[in-house]
């Protein structure tokens, strides 16, 4: 295989087919998860499709939704469940093109098929749109955008912190800083645009209920702003390097102590 097919990532599909195979099952069950617990806290059955949204119910279901996604499986994928946070991976080369196709590709099939599920576990009468994110009152394309493009940037600029390969200690958290990262933004932006902050999150409801008024918003808002959040950690935040011990201890070092012990305890 040549070398721009290596750049590109095509050795991943001739070497490793059950690896990434694995990491492609496992976005795709992330994205379903977060599709049929997020979007299914946007549904009111007791009142029906015309209740107001509850504002914090819907971000705590979606943080806990990522969270419980990335800590599932990010040992397997890496635990993007995002489009966004896949092309800012791959804006540093953390991941080869073609891994990051293939990535978007199963994200967005899982959120289509956790939209899928939500449909046909909810009475009609509550369905409604299904939790399709759309701008909110007054809300212009311009606004929309500027919102989803920082939603993105401040999810992107977290998981490149608490992933940074120089900051072990904070990969035990990354789970939870993700999913409470995804948590503000909700807070935030829910009556603004529905707080995507993903766009296969918004692909999968819009494509159940055929709604796509105003999509293009949902993909390119996330996307910049994880490109931009991804460029600048990486060469304006990074962690330092950490330095290695010149001289690391042996077992014959243990050894020759314990003999030297041994002496000093004869000579007294």
């Amino acid at each position: 295989m040549g070398e721009l097919g290596t750049k590109l990532g095509l050795d991943e599909l001739a070497g490793g087919a059950a690896s990434i195979s694995k990491a492609l099952l496992a976005e795709f069950i992330g994205n379903l998860l977060l599709n049929l617990f997020g979007c299914g806290a946007c549904i009111n059955i007791t009142q029906g499709s015309t209740a107001a949204p509850d504002i914090v119910l819907i971000s705590l279901a979606f943080g806990l939704a990522v969270f419980a996604a990335v800590s599932a499986i990010g040992h397997v994928s890496g635990g993007h469940i995002n489009p966004a946070v896949t092309a800012g991976m791959a804006a540093t080369g953390r991941v080869k093109p073609v891994r990051a196709v293939l990535y978007v590709i199963a994200q967005c099939a899982g959120a289509a098929a956790g939209s899928g599920l939500l449909k046909a576990f909810t009475p009609d009468r509550a369905a409604g749109s299904l939790g399709v994110t759309g701008p909110g009152t007054d809300v212009t394309l311009p606004q929309a955008f500027g919102i989803e493009f920082f939603l993105g940037f401040v999810l992107v600029f977290v998981v490149c912190g608490v992933c940074d390969p120089n900051k072990p200690d904070s990969k035990a958290t990354a789970p939870l800083a993700i999913g409470l990262t995804v948590t503000l933004g909700h807070l935030l932006a829910v009556d603004y645009t529905g707080s995507a902050m993903n766009p296969a999150r918004s692909f999968g409801s819009a494509l159940v209920a055929n709604i796509w008024d105003s999509h293009w918003v949902y993909w390119v808002g996330p996307v910049c702003g994880g490109v931009a959040a991804a460029l600048l950690y990486v060469h304006g935040f990074s962690a330092p390097a950490q330095e290695t011990p010149r001289y690391k201890p042996v077992a014959g070092d243990e050894k020759e102590l314990k003999r030297l012990d041994g002496k000093t305890e004869d000579l007294a």
